[in-house]
């Protein structure tokens, strides 16, 4: 045997062996990572991460003890419980209208249960479950304001917070209109109290609630578009969470768990006789139209 032979045949065994190597690991199934929101992750990591609001009571709020409160809140507990045996295993991420669709994007959180309507816009980018809440967006005025209608604000300065229902619905029918804009609801709400506007547009459920602790506002009677659903939201393509919700939402419809939630926390801040099934969507069953 020649020396290039002696070398020849412990370089052709290695290169047996890499081959072996290679054809096992391209044999070898590799799972893929879960989705930061899929059912597998959130029992995993053993806890559920959802966007809330922390001024918009009576849905999401922080009360004096520092603890996230609400119709959305509890609800998310809910799930958490369901879902992982334990209301507790439930973290509270604090969002804003114009960042609750950049939080799903960005698996900041898993869920979205910040009163967030329904509107085609939005369902280009994010999927929601079927609604538990319905809504229509009014203007809320001082009592003294000669506004009578909606039009009668055409030359005035409407306050909306950014990222909502009311700031689309009037960017897009009305563009000419003043509006002034916050990031937050509170702050619109300041704004108005400080006059720096003439009306303030926002999901009527909530201007119901602050004008019934702050009196001397009325809402005018027009709507902004439609009624439309308010529901929860997951992160575009993810099915499987969303559908765990559908049913959880369906089984929590059997016991009227809303109309427990809005007992608790709405029915003291609208109108008297209000008829909860104006407001809350028990079982997920909508039976309205499209959302504007």
């Amino acid at each position: 045997m020649t020396l290039r032979s002696t070398l020849a045949l412990p370089l052709l065994a290695l290169g047996l062996l890499a081959g072996c190597d290679n054809a096992s690991t391209a044999k070898a199934p590799t799972a893929a990572p879960a989705d930061q929101g899929s059912l597998a992750t959130i029992k995993a990591r053993d806890k559920l991460i959802v966007g809330v609001f922390s001024d918009k009571p009576p849905f999401g709020f922080v009360d004096e003890k520092g603890q996230y409160v609400g119709f959305d809140t509890d609800l998310a507990k809910r799930f958490a419980k369901d879902l992982l045996g334990d209301e507790r295993k439930v973290e509270f991420v604090s969002v804003e209208p114009a960042s609750r669709i950049p939080f799903l994007q960005s698996d900041k959180v898993d869920l979205i249960l910040a009163n967030m309507t329904v509107t085609p816009e939005r369902q280009q980018v994010v999927d929601f479950t079927n609604p538990n809440l319905k809504v229509a967006v009014q203007a809320l005025v001082p009592a003294d304001s000669p506004a009578q209608k909606l039009e009668d604000l055409k030359d005035k300065t409407l306050i909306v917070t950014t990222g909502t229902t009311a700031d689309l619905w009037l960017t897009r029918n009305h563009p000419d209109w003043k509006l002034l804009k916050f990031e937050k609801n509170s702050e619109s709400l300041q704004a108005l109290a400080n006059h720096r506007g003439d009306a303030y547009a926002q999901d009527n459920l909530v201007l119901y609630g602050w004008a019934k602790q702050h009196p001397g506002y009325r809402l005018l009677p027009d709507k902004l578009g439609a009624e439309a659903p308010i529901a929860p939201a997951v992160k575009k393509g993810n099915s499987e969470l969303r559908d765990w919700v559908n049913g959880e939402l369906t089984r929590l419809g059997q016991e009227r768990y809303l109309l427990t939630l809005y007992d608790r926390y709405v029915r003291a801040q609208l109108p008297d006789g209000t008829d909860p099934q104006a407001v809350i969507v028990e079982g997920g069953d909508w039976k309205g139209g499209s959302g504007d």
